[in-house]
């Protein structure tokens, strides 16, 4: 199983630095392995013998459970590593830390507080070092959450994805790179005050003017979910940010994604959210549980994209 895309010993830190073709190849191969395991191969060796470093700066349920049964369903040994159990703990660099685990493991997945920690990582790494999720990005979960469109949609061209809440997100991040890498329009409905990071917006700027897709913010949720094929939020306090949590949550009020919100979207919309959702505050329940709602499918296509991330980049 090997991607006809040289992606084999490459780093995953931004799903910008990577092709259209590239992350085509990774949903088609996701899908391949998602019909494999249903069809009743659990286990398929492809990466038999391997072993893969899991990271975890920030607590995990969905990214810690997916990539340990990823790598055991590809025949790899996971080695969970919290930041108390590694000598970062006690002060060795990272530099240190990517030059020892590259002579043990076969490649490094890090869940990290502040990207740049995975770009040093990834710089003294000898082995693939993949994003399990950032403060700048999610690519493991953007390439979920576009599986799930495929599945559910049959398409990206012409699609309108909806973002309902905090603009500066590093979820938006990941979402606005693939979208506009794809074609899907991309409106992000924020208060003027949180914005995407320069450098990704105009990355996906300049894609989307390959793809022809669109990508527009406003002030009101109303007006980017109207019509709206794909609606979107996150939490408004990520980890990290519980200093900022009354401030964020004051700002973000309005931007709650409910059933008289989701009624201006198309009659066929769904709802997607990367979770832990935190219910009654940027969605409600009747929404998450209700028929719009396919965040457990979702959810369930972490296993798969990360799947095909470990199987086309893991030596």
């Amino acid at each position: 199983m090997t991607s006809p895309h040289e992606l084999k010993g490459r780093d995953l830190l931004c799903l910008r630095d990577y092709s259209v073709e590239q992350i085509n190849f990774l949903l088609n191969l996701a899908t391949q392995l998602k019909q494999r395991f249903y069809a009743g191969e659990r286990v398929i060796d492809v990466l038999r013998g391997r072993s893969i470093a899991l990271i975890f700066e920030k607590p995990s349920t969905r990214t810690r459970v997916s990539m340990e049964v990823a790598a055991y369903q590809l025949g790899a040994l996971p080695i969970m590593l919290s930041a108390s159990e590694l000598q970062l703990g006690r002060g060795e660099s990272v530099p240190d830390t990517a030059r020892t685990l590259s002579r043990f493991v076969d490649g490094i997945a890090a869940r990290v507080r502040r990207h740049e920690d995975l770009e040093v990582l990834a710089k003294y790494a000898t082995v693939p070092v993949i994003n399990a999720l950032s403060d700048l990005s999610h690519p493991l979960q953007a390439l979920a959450d576009f599986m799930t469109i495929y599945e559910k949609k049959g398409r990206f061209k012409g699609l309108k994805l909806a973002f309902v809440g905090d603009g500066s997100d590093n979820m938006l991040h990941s979402l606005m790179v693939v979208a506009a890498k794809l074609g899907v329009d991309i409106y992000v409905a924020s208060p003027s005050s949180l914005m995407p990071r320069k450098d990704i917006l105009e990355a996906a700027l300049a894609d989307a003017q390959v793809s022809g897709s669109t990508i527009k913010f406003a002030e009101s949720p109303e007006e980017v979910v109207d019509g709206a094929d794909i609606v979107y939020t996150d939490v408004w306090v990520s980890m990290g940010q519980e200093d900022l949590a009354e401030q964020k949550r004051a700002l973000l009020r309005p931007y709650q994604v409910n059933a008289k919100l989701m009624e201006r979207a198309s009659s066929r919309a769904i709802f997607m959210h990367c979770l832990p959702a935190h219910r009654g505050e940027e969605v409600t329940d009747d929404v998450i549980d209700g028929p719009w709602s396919v965040v457990w499918d979702e959810a369930e296509n972490r296993l798969h994209t990360e799947k095909a991330v470990l199987a086309a980049l893991i030596p």
